[in-house]
């Protein structure tokens, strides 16, 4: 709990505080970079909403019987993510009047405070609180306008190779053999100011790229779409520096400069399906999309007509709206991929001077290391480092004893995270909202235990007096004292273990933060829910444009793939249109 100023009385105690100097963003986006295409629900009601509307340049009808406000354009984009937020400024840029329905707010960097609760509850779905349906896995999506390029960690990673040939070879798609896909690539990279740059790294960075030297690994340094000065720890809150480069500051800005209009906290309910005419290769057509604000001043139900409606409301999102309206196609809402994540934590005194800082201080991912295997030197799991608050640090660190939990907090601002993120091969399903099925299989039980052990030797040699994981007993080990052969035992014992439903006697609490797949794109309608156009195989004119488009997980931070599958989407989507 913070006061009235934001503070809380046992931040200094445990080394802690939120960098809320206000001289550092004042020059930052003076003016809203939205501003003149945005229509904000939570400043509108029944009688202002038509006109702020139609002010924006959209056709405007009252059906007052059937309290239903009915908006006409050319393309209608649920989402403002890293799919919607590219969609919309390339068809904007072509020509098209572009609609933007987003569910959640929009803000600026004035506007973030970068405290936890209030970060959480504003800018990720159900206040940064859902999970699977069983309890095991904690899932981060981005509600916000931006969407998840909003509260990325700003890690701007390529499609891998490997990848790129799974999905040419083994999943027959031609788009990523060829140079339509890499140009995309290049395209997305300039727009968004990625850089591999880092002028200095913060202490969990340090620590992981000191643990690989030590042990003769490889790290690499993790491209960002800000500049290779940009020292914030906590843009997974919005980044208050204005540094960090979302499609709220890119992709939209461009949209809403070619006449794009973004409506804020409207929720899609269902797309306009209807028959479509005899003869036709898609047996239904779609019209558009219905909709609700999620605000007490406005009662309307908003129907948008539009000659192409995209999804892009997340790979969670997208099959239950698609399955709400009527869609059959046995792969929505199916092959979700994850990207599980689990925590090796390893303590670091401030009496070690080499590493300096706090845990919570500079750019979250600037540094990677790939675990290879040993057989055919295929990525097993990459590590990298975390942004965990005292808020979120608490509720995740294993609970031993009362006294235990407070040295714990106490040593907080030094106890430096690595996380091990797998490319999963085992899937799960979303088919309506909020319900999530998932489940890891044994060989990705194995990569994870592979990552956990090797992140675990990573911390020890970067210097630790003690490590840990965050399993459910509290598994730990001082460093200090202990001979080698007694912390390769305990680093040999450590495992993939089951979630807190599993009824193992430990657990492990899973997280993710990438979701994908649950749409995935198919070269026929038994092998993908749309085509490689991103467009349904059922319905003629609905498009999908978000991580559910991935054919596969692909082992690293997404946003650079999912903006570059959607800048090619949304390029076919305008020659389409032209074409009609």
């Amino acid at each position: 709990m913070c006061d009235e100023n934001g503070e809380n009385q046992a931040w200094e105690a445990i080394g802690y505080h939120v960098d809320n100097d206000d001289e550092n963003t004042s020059n930052i986006h003076k003016e809203r970079p939205l501003e003149k295409g945005i229509v904000e629900a939570i400043n509108e009601d029944d009688l202002s909403l038509p006109q702020s509307l139609s002010n924006k340049g959209l056709e405007i009808d009252i059906d007052g019987k059937n309290n239903i406000l009915k908006v006409k354009c050319d393309v209608v984009i649920v989402g403002s993510g890293c799919g919607g937020g590219v969609a919309a400024g390339v068809l904007a840029s072509s020509g098209l009047k572009v609609l933007v329905l987003e569910k959640g707010n929009y803000f600026t960097p004035k506007d973030y405070s970068s405290l936890e609760g209030p970060s959480m509850n504003e800018l990720f779905e159900l206040g940064g609180t859902l999970s699977s349906k069983d309890g095991n896995m904690a899932i981060l999506a981005g509600s916000t306008v931006g969407g998840g390029s909003a509260v990325n960690w700003s890690a701007s990673i390529k499609t891998p190779d490997y990848v790129l040939e799974d999905w040419s070879e083994n999943h027959n798609l031609p788009l990523f053999s060829g140079n339509e896909y890499l140009s995309a690539m290049d395209t997305v990279c300039k727009r968004i100011g990625v850089t591999d740059k880092c002028v200095a790294e913060g202490l969990q960075n340090q620590v992981l790229r000191k643990g690989c030297n030590k042990l003769g690994l490889q790290v690499d340094y993790v491209p960002r779409n800000s500049s290779q000065h940009h020292y914030c720890g906590s843009c997974n809150y919005g980044c208050r520096k204005g540094d960090k480069q979302g499609t709220d500051v890119t992709w939209l800005v461009d949209a809403v400069d070619h006449g794009a209009v973004i409506l804020t906290k409207c929720k899609a309910e269902k797309f306009i399906l209807v028959n479509n005419k005899k003869g036709s290769v898609r047996r239904k057509k779609c019209l558009g999309v219905m909709a609700n604000v999620l605000t007490e001043n406005i009662t309307w139900r908003i129907q948008v007509e539009a000659k192409a409606t995209i999804s892009s409301c997340g790979a969670l999102s997208t099959p239950p709206l698609m399955i709400a309206s009527g869609l059959k196609n046995k792969n929505i809402g199916r092959h979700l991929h994850l990207h599980p994540v689990l925590l090796a934590w390893g303590h670091f005194p401030d009496s070690m001077y080499d590493l300096k800082g706090k845990t919570y201080e500079g750019g979250i991912i600037t540094s990677l290391h790939k675990v290879l295997s040993e057989e055919d030197s295929k990525v097993k799991a990459i590590i990298e480092t975390p942004a965990l608050g005292p808020g979120i640090f608490a509720i995740l660190f294993p609970w031993v004893s009362g006294f235990n939990f407070k040295e714990s907090m106490l040593r907080y601002s030094r106890t430096v995270h690595l996380i091990t993120i797998i490319q999963d091969k085992g899937c799960g399903e979303v088919r309506s909202e909020g319900r999530i099925k998932y489940e890891l299989d044994g060989y990705d039980k194995e990569n994870m235990k592979h990552g956990l052990q090797r992140a675990l030797r990573i911390l020890i040699a970067a210097g630790a007096v003690e490590v840990g994981t965050h399993r459910s007993d509290g598994q730990r080990i001082v460093c200090s004292g202990t001979n080698e052969k007694e912390l390769n035992m305990f680093v040999e014992s450590v495992y993939a273990t089951g979630g807190p439903m599993s009824h193992e006697e430990v657990w492990s609490l899973y997280s993710t933060a990438h979701q994908m797949g649950s749409c995935r794109i198919g070269m026929t309608e038994k092998e993908g829910a749309v085509d490689e156009n991103g467009q349904s195989w059922e319905a003629e004119g609905l498009f999908v444009c978000d991580a559910s488009l991935l054919p596969t997980a692909i082992g690293v931070n997404p946003m650079i793939t999912i903006q570059s599958i959607a800048y090619c989407v949304a390029k076919r989507i305008a020659v389409i249109l032209k074409m009609e």
